[in-house]
């Protein structure tokens, strides 16, 4: 009899899941579980088709016809609950699908702030398609809009919605962005592009109840008594991983589901990735929780191995994200964690790592020319971290260093002496450490 093999969620682990248990198990039956109705889409792409760069139909990577062609069937259903004993899933229609493996990839929903009037119709968060086409809708009769919150997807909705001409307030409850994760140069220039692009933020700035006209947003009060007109209110404090199915069924959690490093929930026939999942790093033995879209596809992908009979461990190296901020392409690695506190954001955002918010106990090496700026977070003897925002040319020979924990001690006493050659030493390095590497190969 062929196994079979159920996934909850059709988002980057879902879908990874599925493609590998298809090539480790080409007999296997393979149906995927989602309450969203759409074809696998990118949801990093949402940011540009908020922004009008790029249209609808190309957030659409995977057509309808290769779920067909991989056989991999596709339910659109809400999960009620998981029947561990009877190995089965329960839908809300009272259909039962049973499994012999389960992948929990229940992904992470947006946290919204406890505050009088957060269920107004136009308080807006941005998880998924329906909300982005919301949003775009709401803006075509808006004519302000106010963001809360930090990290990555407080900037997607900010520029969004100013470039559907929306009038744009962003407010930071303290008095820069992102400040766990960027230094003041580093938030600086971010705040600086958002400002040209006529997104008024607004420092020191708590938000404490949201006033309606009728069941409609009409204003936000904050805390000093000023009063902001909107049309729109828009949330990014973080998000929580979806854990209802598995604390139901009895899994272990804590802030996420907990794995091991097969990505093998409490129970050995049940595995979870991605948002959901909280991971265990084994050098540090710590447990972390990633909204990382290349990071979800990598653990979908080794859960789908190991279900089909794999066993294939989850090796963590250092945690990236290429992004856009405020229109200066970012590139974040590894720990580069500050001091300062973080209060825009309750939990980590999309696009976002724990990891991050790391402090290294090495030196810090910084270089800010016109709009570019390189910060590295220098270790004994590996680069621990490194932010660069801008130009990218050294964004992927740092990839390799940082993420190979490449031995830099010959350039260690030049890249602290002379801070604005970094980027030139760095990329000879790695050049020669690349060479060196493919001779030995």
């Amino acid at each position: 009899m062929a196994a079979r093999y159920l996934i909850v969620g059709n988002g980057a682990a879902g879908l990874a899941a599925a493609e590998a248990i298809r090539r480790g198990d080409p007999s296997g039956e393979v149906t995927i579980v989602t309450e969203e109705p759409h074809a696998f889409y990118s949801r990093p792409g949402l940011a540009y088709y908020l922004t009008g760069v790029i249209p609808e139909k190309q957030l659409f990577s995977r057509p309808e016809s290769e779920y067909r062609q991989l056989r991999i069937g596709r339910i659109v259903a809400h999960v009620d609950s998981v029947d561990r004993a009877g190995h089965a899933v329960l839908l809300h229609d009272g259909r039962r699908l049973p499994y012999d493996r389960l992948l929990l990839a229940t992904g992470a929903r947006a946290v919204r702030p406890d505050i009088p009037g957060i269920n107004l119709q136009g308080v807006v968060t941005l998880d998924n398609l329906d909300d982005a086409r919301r949003i775009l809708a709401l803006a075509r009769r808006a004519r302000r809009a106010v963001i809360v919150g930090g990290g990555i997807t407080a900037v997607e909705l900010a520029e969004g919605l100013a470039a559907q001409r929306v009038e744009t307030h962003y407010l930071l409850r303290r008095d820069r962005y992102w400040g766990n994760v960027l230094d003041p140069e580093e938030s600086a220039l971010v705040e600086e592009q958002l400002a040209e692009q006529g997104i008024r933020l607004q420092r020191q700035a708590e938000v404490t109840r949201l006033h309606g006209r009728g069941t409609r947003i009409a204003a936000a009060e904050l805390a000093s008594g000023q009063m902001l007109e909107c049309q729109i209110f828009a949330v990014a404090i973080g998000i929580r991983p979806r854990l209802r199915l598995a604390r139901t069924a009895g899994l272990t959690t804590d802030r996420g589901i907990i794995v091991d490093d097969r990505l093998r929930t409490s129970d050995p026939d049940i595995f979870a990735a991605g948002d959901a999942a909280e991971v265990l790093d084994p050098e540090s033995g710590a447990r972390h929780l990633d909204s990382l879209w290349w990071a979800a596809i990598e653990a979908g992908s080794i859960a789908g191995q190991n279900m089909a009979g794999g066993s294939v461990r989850q090796h963590r190296p250092a945690p990236f994200n290429v992004t856009s901020l405020g229109g200066l392409t970012t590139t974040i690695l590894g720990c580069v964690g500050e001091a300062a506190g973080e209060e825009d954001l309750l939990a980590i955002a999309r696009g976002d790592s724990e990891v991050w918010r790391q402090a290294s106990d090495g030196l810090a090496v910084e270089c800010t020319e016109a709009r570019n700026r390189l910060r590295l977070m220098l270790a004994e003897h590996t680069i621990a971290g490194a932010v660069v925002l801008g130009d990218q040319t050294l964004s992927r020979p740092l990839q390799a260093l940082i993420r190979q924990r490449v031995d830099i001690t010959p350039i260690r006493p030049h890249l602290l002496s002379e801070p604005t050659q970094a980027g030139e030493v760095l990329l000879e390095f790695w050049k020669e450490w690349s060479a060196a590497r493919a001779a030995q190969s």
